[in-house]
């Protein structure tokens, strides 16, 4: 270990972690055993993330499950990140093996270190908040992950809908085009009844179209290409 890292163990050994990381060993293994694309997680996923932690960490705090000081603690924390600061500690690239729990950690020793800190602790020493028994309290990789996503996604969907807007007029032009232009339909892998390829085109169009309006009915009217969710309130129920 050198004046430039700290020492961390975890059940499979010791590894050096860089001395001013908010992550941890556990997303250190993560780093080196999924070197793929280079990519990291986009924001919206990371504020999902945080976000369910810090629900978590209020709903303990009411319940009594969690001492109000470290609740706290993983709260503010948690609201630094959503302000935009730490973002470059979250560095496990976006493909990885099993169902998120490398990034689910990841977010788990960031807000666990940067806690201890608010609380006068030093980073790495997980004590007096543990990012598996406090920040990760009540959850698993299988809660957390296909929440964020979710939650991500509706973040996004003002986005994602003026995207596939777009896309299906480009379609339904395209349709038009190429409305006279006969071509094999396939059906079972094999050639079947002659279509146009502007019904095809058409159908990648009304596809889109259907896809669009299935997403409207997370609010009560047609979108305007924003959302606005009272993200301050929320807890986990």
């Amino acid at each position: 270990m050198s004046p430039n890292t700290r020492s961390e163990k975890d059940p499979l050994g010791t590894l050096d972690v860089p001395a001013d990381a908010l992550y941890g060993v556990q997303t250190l293994r993560a780093v080196q055993n999924f070197p793929i694309s280079g990519l990291k997680p986009l924001p919206a996923f990371v504020d999902a993330t945080v976000r369910i932690k810090r629900a978590a960490a209020l709903t303990h705090k009411e319940t009594g499950r969690l001492d109000a000081k470290l609740a706290d603690a993983i709260v503010k924390a948690a609201d630094e990140v959503l302000s935009g600061q730490h973002r470059d500690q979250f560095v496990v690239d976006v493909y990885q093996a099993g169902a998120g729990t490398s990034h689910n950690m990841n977010i788990n020793e960031v807000l666990a270190n940067r806690a201890n800190e608010i609380l006068g602790a030093k980073r790495g020493t997980y004590t007096p908040v543990h990012p598996n028994d406090h920040v990760n309290m009540a959850q698993s990789t299988n809660d957390v992950i296909p929440t964020a996503i979710r939650l991500a996604c509706l973040t996004e969907l003002g986005k994602l809908e003026k995207a596939f807007d777009g896309l299906a007029r480009e379609f339904e032009k395209k349709g038009k085009e190429f409305d006279d232009v006969l071509k094999s339909g396939r059906t079972h892998l094999q050639d079947a009844m002659p279509i146009r390829l502007g019904q095809e085109l058409d159908a990648y169009a009304g596809s889109l179209r259907r896809s669009a309006i299935r997403s409207w009915s997370v609010s009560s009217s047609k979108p305007t290409g924003t959302r606005s969710i009272n993200w301050s309130t929320c807890t986990a129920r």
